[in-house]
């Protein structure tokens, strides 16, 4: 079963290519979902790299997806794969670092990896 999101691309790994010939390339895609927008990791595989070739990193995409799930050592993972991407022609880019991606009126706090909640 196929699954689609649509949001602005974070981040494009390079491919990386395994001793056994495996070939991915992951990338980010940032999908307002409310209060917190969440960034979703797709990996591409063997001849789906290249679709991520011609993006940038702000561009605005639908990456259809499948979900798949496997067991290692008794711990179950999950990957969302994708293998079609459709760019939108509006194109927009992350606010720079000398402006702050937290709105003016919510407080700013500094968290160390223990106060995570996840």
């Amino acid at each position: 079963m196929a699954y689609d999101l649509t949001g602005k691309i974070k981040l494009i790994q390079e491919a990386k290519t395994f001793d056994s010939g495996f070939t991915k390339r992951e990338m980010v895609v940032i999908v307002e979902d409310g209060k917190y927008p969440q960034e979703i990791n797709i990996e591409f595989v063997q001849d789906k790299v290249n679709l991520l070739d011609s993006l940038q990193t702000g561009q605005t995409v639908t990456v259809t997806f499948d979900i798949r799930g496997r067991e290692y050592n008794g711990r179950y993972f999950n990957n969302l794969q994708g293998w079609k991407i459709a760019s939108s022609l509006e194109e927009s880019t992350f606010p720079n670092e000398s402006e702050s991606p937290v709105p003016s009126n919510v407080t700013s706090h500094d968290f160390d990896d223990g106060d995570i909640p996840f």
